[in-house]
């Protein structure tokens, strides 16, 4: 988009595509790698202790000899898009507005296959990343109709 060897000026080519001069000259660093295996070792623990927050998981890596600052547990705690699990404001009520469906399968006798199918998707993390799994399953014959894996 910006040519840097064009005769119009960089700053004139940012000014017409209204981009701020900074996002053309910035390089992105790469990640470094102790950033990579405390992410991932932050990632471990939120499973194991999903209710813990930042200042918790700082704690928790003091313990095991990680010298690491709450700013910075935080910080990789959004990169990775986690939160600590904790009882927010008025959860229990329901929006007036929004329209309740009825439980169709209330009362129903399911004893035959294809009768009732489910769906499931979870997340199961990996070395590098993560995957996403999903699969259908017949509720009269608890067997797998259908599944995929998505690497994310």
């Amino acid at each position: 988009m910006i040519d840097k060897a064009h005769d119009l000026a960089v700053v004139r080519q940012v000014q017409l595509l209204d981009l701020s001069r900074s996002s053309v000259y910035y390089r992105p660093q790469p990640t470094p790698e102790s950033d990579l295996r405390l992410t991932r070792r932050i990632d471990e623990l939120h499973l194991e202790h999903p209710f813990a927050g930042a200042r918790m998981l700082r704690d928790l890596l003091i313990q095991e000899g990680v010298a690491v600052g709450r700013k910075h547990v935080g910080t990789l705690m959004k990169t990775l898009d986690i939160e600590a699990i904790y009882r927010k404001a008025n959860t229990s009520r329901r929006n007036q507005a929004h329209r309740i469906y009825p439980y169709l399968l209330r009362g129903l006798v399911i004893n035959r296959p294809n009768q009732v199918w489910a769906m499931d998707t979870t997340y199961i993390p990996m070395r590098r990343g993560f995957v996403y799994l999903s699969a259908v399953l017949d509720w009269a014959t608890r067997r797998v109709l259908a599944w995929r894996l998505a690497a994310v």
